[in-house]
This record gives structure tokens, sequence and C-alpha cells, in this order.
């Protein structure tokens, strides 16, 4: 399919439909909720999981079928702190047994990282560029939730009825 690919629904309404185009209403709606992490991510990738996930739920954008892709996020996330590590310890150019320089294979890794990331940021909304064209609400983490407080045992002593 030739041309740009389109936004899911709830992306395109934050957006705030500029085109007016009509919206897809039979679009899939994968049920809401932060997805378990996976255990093959290494230390590096569960800290950049534990980071970044409550901050996607809290804006709205993560689901439960989300997880592969924020994984493939996460672990892409940790390959390039990794190779850039290994970058400041050996540089971007190392010299061949026979002395000859070349780009050190780190620089590889890390561009390839790197732009799987940039592909990751910009489908959960998370660059500058890609943020900028989002328009939601941000639930207060402090906010009480209606149901929660209704359910609650009303502590105050009621008079006769």
């Amino acid at each position: 399919m030739a041309g740009r690919r389109p936004l899911p629904t709830k992306l395109h309404k934050l957006h705030g439909n500029p085109g007016k185009r009509p919206l897809n209403t039979e679009e899939p709606q994968p049920r809401a909720g932060i997805p378990e992490c996976p255990s093959h991510l290494d230390a590096l990738a569960k800290e950049e999981w534990n980071r970044i996930v409550p901050e996607l739920e809290l804006s709205g954008l993560l689901s439960q079928v989300d997880r592969a892709a924020l994984a493939a996020y996460c672990q892409s996330w940790s390959r390039w702190v990794d190779a850039e590590e290994k970058i400041q310890m050996t540089g971007p150019v190392i010299k061949t047994n026979k002395g000859y320089p070349i780009q050190n294979p780190y620089l590889g890794i890390a561009n390839t990282a790197l732009e799987h990331m940039r592909k990751f940021l910009i489908e959960f909304g998370m660059s500058p560029a890609s943020r900028s064209k989002l328009r939601v609400t941000i639930k207060d983490s402090e906010e009480e939730d209606p149901l929660a407080e209704f359910l609650r045992p009303n502590t105050q002593q009621r008079g006769p009825n």
C-alpha cells in the first residue's frame, strides 16, 4: 500500500482530525491497561519499561496488546545505551589487527538501535514532534476514582432516618 500509514482512530482523535476525514468507527479497540513486562528483557530494558509504562498509561495510550512493541522499544533502548558506553570507551574509529582505521562496530549497533527506538517513540507518541500533534487529558494520579469514592464506607455518623 503506497502512501502514509493510517493512524489508529484514537491517535487520529488526539490529533484533532484536522482534515475532517471520516474516522473508522469499526476499528478494533484493544483492552486498555498495563501489559506484563516480559521476563526476557535485560535489566536496563526492564528499568526503561518501569520508567515509561506509567507515563504511557496516564496518557491513555497503552493497551494490553502493546506488550511486544513496548518490549522491542525497551530492548532497543538497552542496546543503544550499551553500544554508546562501549563507543565512549573505544571511540568511533578503531584499528584493525593490521593497523587500518575502521568504524567501530558498536557505532553500527548504536545507530540501528537508535533507529528502532525512533520508530517506536513515534508509534507511542513519545517524541517531541509526535507528542506535539496529540491532545490528551492526563489523569491526575492523586485524583480519587469516583467509583472507589462511592463504594467507600461512609465514616460520618448518620442520624436516624
